[in-house]
């Protein structure tokens, strides 16, 4: 197994976080019922997933300073902060996605926020299963982390190269297929996934828009998973790191779809991302890059692609 530096009581306290902020969520802050999301609901959310991100960096930076000693302690929390940079903004390619699909399919405002829950809850799933399955490859396989490097240069060069263009969801196979084996509505019957009609068992079009933001899931968690494992090995890292960017997709997509348009140059700056961490990794028998360079090179390539997009929609505009 790789070494860690969590106990197990640190697991099972950030899961038991993690299910009481889904069940807050849900139960207690209308999660499951269909509203329209404001800018200002959105922005309040973000700053609180934000703010409990770096409290808890904070607090596990004060924890292992007296167990395992400042040096440590520094490097782990550099490594969470690091990854939770590469994780929250490889998710902004997430909110492209899920604009695209909800466009394509005139999903109503009010409808999002229910398929976006459950589009956490799959991502969190397969998040889990895919960190546990990367966690013991690298264990077993040390050179797989080269095959990780060539992956995420390959998909930043790929990524560059269709940045913008749109993909035709019509033709996703799985979406073909579940067409094909299930019968569907043309209308949407509230947010509801199914409905019976004629003493039949049927399906509207929102099931069709949650199958296509769970597939996107999966895509980026094959992309985000190998990045992170650049900056660490340390699977409570991984994982942590990875469920807090998670955890605040929603409240960053409702932040924002109204003016996703303004940064259209940030997938260029994603892809250089994933090739720069790509890069890394590469070079890492010869070349370590220090983790405090590699959030430096992180933010500035992101910082930049923001700033261009912004000056080059303002000129747009005007």
């Amino acid at each position: 197994m790789l070494e860690t530096v969590a106990q197990p009581w640190m697991w099972a306290a950030f899961i038991a976080f993690v299910l009481s902020m889904l069940a807050l969520d849900i139960f207690a802050l209308g999660g499951s019922k269909s509203h329209k999301v404001s800018v200002k609901e959105a922005a309040i959310w973000s700053l609180v997933w934000v703010s409990l991100a770096l409290l808890f960096n904070l607090g596990m930076y004060v924890y292992l300073k007296d167990i395992v000693g400042e040096t440590i302690a520094m490097a782990k929390s550099m490594e969470f902060l690091t990854g939770y940079v590469i994780e929250k903004s490889l998710s902004v390619d997430n909110v492209f996605v899920f604009l695209m699909i909800f466009g394509h399919f005139a999903v109503p405002e009010q409808y999002q926020r229910k398929v976006l829950l459950y589009g956490v809850l799959g991502a969190i799933v397969m998040r889990v299963i895919m960190i546990l399955a990367g966690s013991w490859v690298v264990s077993q396989f040390a050179w797989v982390l080269y095959i990780f490097g060539i992956f995420l240069v390959i998909t930043g060069l790929r990524m560059m190269v269709a940045a913008e263009k749109e993909p035709d969801m019509e033709a996703n196979p799985v979406l073909k297929f579940a067409k094909k084996m299930l019968p569907f509505t043309k209308d949407y019957h509230g947010e509801k996934f199914s409905i019976i009609q004629n003493g039949k068992r049927v399906f509207t079009p929102l099931l069709l828009v949650l199958i296509l933001i769970e597939i996107s899931d999966v895509v980026f968690a094959v992309d985000s998973i190998p990045a992170i494992f650049a900056v660490t090995t340390d699977p409570f890292i991984v994982f942590t790191s990875n469920i807090f960017a998670i955890m605040g997709l929603r409240a960053l997509y409702f932040l924002l779809a109204d003016m996703a348009d303004r940064f259209h140059l940030l997938k260029f700056g994603l892809a250089l991302v994933l090739m720069f961490v790509g890069v890394k990794m590469l070079i890492v028998k010869w070349v370590h890059v220090p983790t405090a360079i590699s959030l430096t090179v992180i933010g500035t390539i992101l910082a930049s692609s923001i700033i261009a997009s912004l000056i080059a929609t303002r000129k747009k505009a005007s």
